[in-house]
């Protein structure tokens, strides 16, 4: 399932990477996109939104209600 998060307070590589390790850990096989400059984040997963959201939100960044 195609999903859409507007994630803020990623600024570099690094946040980048710990956004895409967060919802890896939950979904081994999830194709994850980011374009940081959109502070977007284009998951594809069989895992609900809400789980993904909160993934994002425990390595510290701000998701998009």
């Amino acid at each position: 399932m195609q999903q859409q998060f507007t994630v803020t307070g990623m600024t570099c590589d690094h946040c980048e990477k710990a956004v895409m390790r967060a919802i890896k850990q939950i979904d081994g096989g999830a194709q994850v996109t980011i374009e940081r400059s959109q502070n977007l984040v284009k998951v594809d997963s069989t895992q609900p939104p809400e789980a993904i959201a909160e993934a994002i939100r425990q390595e510290g960044y701000a998701v998009a209600e």
